[in-house]
């Protein structure tokens, strides 16, 4: 297996454990203050959509634009307000096409390339690997850890 595999390996595992917190939670809750669920993978596209990107653009060799120049939080409410008019349905399959785009773009990078220093699209730099080991923390640990949390909170 490949470094790349082990990377797309890595996003799958972080994946399905949002999967399995995700799957019985009814679409309309708020998870997170002003955040329904549609809202949070409206969150999750707009982070694989620029992690996509950026891959894209430094493997043809261009330097990547920093699309979260104005602040995480701004970027986080820019890829929601982009999908507010979008139905449920079709905001959840977005996601999952996002991360098969990710996916796809991570297996068709230069493998010799992958320890080359590129621009985050938050901003600092650091190799293919450090990129998505963001990713991976940010949705596999902390979206999850916050969901479970939620989650407990809703049996007490």
């Amino acid at each position: 297996m490949d470094e790349r595999d082990e990377l797309i390996q890595e996003l799958d595992t972080s994946r399905g454990v949002l999967l399995e917190l995700l799957a019985d939670i009814p679409p309309d809750s708020e998870i997170y203050p002003g955040w329904t669920l549609r809202q949070f993978y409206a969150h999750l596209t707009g982070w694989d959509d620029v992690v996509t990107l950026s891959l894209r653009e430094h493997a043809a060799g261009r330097i990547p634009a920093a699309p979260v120049v104005s602040g995480i939080n701004s970027y986080n409410a820019e890829s929601i307000h982009t999908r507010e008019t979008l139905d449920y349905e079709h905001i959840v399959d977005e996601w999952k096409v996002a991360r098969e785009q990710l996916r796809t773009a991570i297996r068709d990078f230069p493998p010799e390339r992958l320890n080359e220093l590129l621009v985050f699209p938050w901003g600092p730099t650091g190799s293919v690997r450090q990129m998505v080991e963001v990713l991976v923390e940010h949705e596999g640990e902390e979206h999850a850890n916050e969901l479970r949390a939620w989650k407990a909170r809703q049996t007490q």
